[in-house]
């Protein structure tokens, strides 16, 4: 009997590493996001320089200096057609804190008015929140794993 249940442990050991997580957040994501992404942390909205931040369904964007952290976006873009501008998909950890580097290297998205592109539900890694490289126009380098 004690050999069972040693082996039986073993066998529910050797089960548990062969386990493989995969996130999807395919549900979580806004309706006027861009479809066909599995997984999305953040979007960079390079018309109003914000973003905003899927898991907890905030907008993230300068307010004198400070990062906001909002369910609304504030006065000024209150305008904003959410539906009709590019989004970038950013998945990497607090992303705004790139928010240099992201303002220059999306620039070419503002007012950009052309139809976005979407990867409809790809299983090419490039696209999944478990790539650590393939940034192809689009980061998705690194996992969420912290907390604002």
């Amino acid at each position: 009997m004690k050999k069972f249940i040693v082996m039986a442990l073993m066998a529910s050991a050797i089960a548990t590493k062969a386990q493989v997580s995969v996130q999807i957040n395919i549900g979580s994501q806004p309706q006027w996001g861009p479809v066909g992404y599995n997984h999305v942390d953040y979007y960079y909205l390079p018309d109003i320089e914000t973003y905003y931040y899927v898991p907890k369904r905030q907008f993230v964007y300068l307010n004198n200096g400070n990062w906001m952290f909002s369910n609304s976006l504030p006065a000024r873009y209150r305008n904003y057609d959410l539906y009709h501008g590019y989004k970038v998909v950013v998945n990497r950890e607090r992303p705004y804190l790139n928010y240099n580097s992201d303002r220059i290297k999306y620039k070419k998205y503002q007012n950009w008015g052309g139809k976005q592109k979407a990867i409809k539900y790809s299983k090419d890694r490039r696209y999944s929140s478990h790539n650590d490289n393939g940034n192809h126009g689009r980061d998705h380098r690194n996992n969420h794993k912290g907390k604002h």
